[in-house]
């Protein structure tokens, strides 16, 4: 049982998959970092400007004597909203790659009674005519 797992868990690991998970795992936590470094040095300064320059680390409420910070919530979901909207345009990006590809024809036109017939076909299955 344990040869019969193992020797599955190779042929998984083998097709590539764990190997492209890894990959798109390393990437991803590279892109998270690149996109928190992005907010933090140029796009929160810049909606600062528009705050009148209150800096979001500094933003909290008062709960019964007790502060609650949410500057570095209002940073997370600005970074949330970042990756998920780069994430959509290339997802997108691939799905127009996709939509490209047209499938080979795998049909004609009779030409004596404008039937599909099969490409290789060389006689109309309707009319019985010889096709070329």
């Amino acid at each position: 049982m344990l040869k019969k797992f193992m020797k599955e868990f190779k042929e998984f690991a083998v097709k590539g998959n764990m190997i492209d998970m890894a990959v798109g795992l390393i990437m991803g936590t590279a892109f998270s970092g690149l996109i928190t470094s992005l907010n933090n040095c140029l796009i929160t300064p810049l909606l600062s400007l528009f705050t009148r320059g209150t800096q979001f680390d500094e933003l909290k409420f008062v709960l019964l004597g007790a502060e609650f910070p949410y500057g570095q919530f209002i940073s997370g979901l600005i970074n949330f909203v970042i990756q998920a909207f780069v994430l959509f345009l290339i997802i997108k990006f691939f799905h127009s790659l996709r939509k490209k590809e047209t499938p080979a024809p795998t049909t004609k036109t009779c030409p004596y009674c404008k039937s599909a017939i099969h490409l290789e076909a060389t006689k109309c299955p309707h009319c019985t005519s010889d096709v070329e």
